[in-house]
């Protein structure tokens, strides 16, 4: 079974309801949760709750790693001979495990060195001149991390992303095979509820996280683009109150939850919707 859902949306406990009631292993689908460093900010279920029923792909990741769906995908394939509830809101990795992902090798750590120093210098407009015409062509250009990684995969390989993914194998899970559920909230009853569970974070712990992150902080890391991250971090450097800060956070997980909204429209036409208010 399959579900998808913005944040905070409530997709966690729907699927420990069915993986009690079923006797099925919870398997994460967020780009985020996977990081140890972040419990609390990213909402991963507690330590009662990863030891009342089974879960996997939770906290396994180091804070320096970069963990691309590819490698996600690699993980969840030898899980799924078992019955099993994907539970997330990285549309990706969805679509990935349902319609197959281009099997590119992974980026050596020089390249996207370069790629993280070219963009610090002169944003994503150059790497965007540089690609090929096939994948320019399709690229969304108001999303740098897909243009970087587009350039990243041409640097690296010599040939376009588009060309990868002309070659894209079949799906681990088509979704004429799966149960896939995507949950559709009502936009004010979200939000409320996205603000809620930040103050509930601050009060869970979410200040402690991001003070034992403060040490050693590089926000060009995948691991910092935990939302609410980057605003406890920038109060704890005195940049901030935090309240301006927690406000910022709210903002930033609202805009998220609108960004993926517009994605389970416009990929996830095909799953049963379930509304929620």
């Amino acid at each position: 079974m399959l579900i998808a859902g913005p944040t905070a949306s409530g997709k966690s406990a729907l699927s420990m309801e069915i993986a009690a009631r079923d006797g099925r292993l919870i398997v994460n689908a967020d780009a985020l949760q996977v990081y140890g460093c972040w419990r609390v900010l990213t909402a991963r279920p507690s330590p009662e709750e990863e030891a009342a029923l089974p879960h996997a792909l939770y906290g396994h990741v180091g804070r320096d790693e970069t963990y691309s769906t590819g490698r996600w995908l690699r993980e969840v394939v030898p899980l799924l001979q078992r019955p099993v509830v994907i539970v997330g809101g990285t549309g990706l990795n969805f679509s990935a495990l349902t319609e197959g992902l281009a099997d590119i090798p992974p980026i050596p750590p020089a390249v996207r060195a370069e790629a993280d120093a070219r963009v610090a210098a002169e944003g994503f407009g150059g790497m965007l001149a540089e690609l090929d015409a096939g994948t320019a062509a399709r690229i969304d250009r108001a999303n740098g991390a897909r243009i970087q990684r587009a350039w990243e995969v041409l640097r690296a390989t010599g040939r376009g992303l588009a060309e990868w993914q002309a070659e894209t194998p079949p799906p681990a899970l088509p979704l004429s095979q799966a149960e896939a559920l995507v949950l559709r909230p009502a936009v004010d009853w979200l939000d409320a509820r996205i603000a809620r569970r930040f103050h509930a974070m601050i009060e869970a712990g979410a200040l402690e996280e991001a003070r034992a992150a403060l040490p050693d902080w590089r926000a060009e890391r995948p691991s910092s683009k935990a939302i609410g991250a980057p605003e406890l971090i920038a109060h704890l450097q005195g940049k901030t109150k935090l309240c301006e800060a927690i406000q910022t956070a709210i903002l930033q997980s609202r805009r998220y939850a609108k960004r993926q909204r517009t994605w389970f429209r416009s990929r996830m036409g095909d799953w049963r919707e379930f509304p929620c208010s």
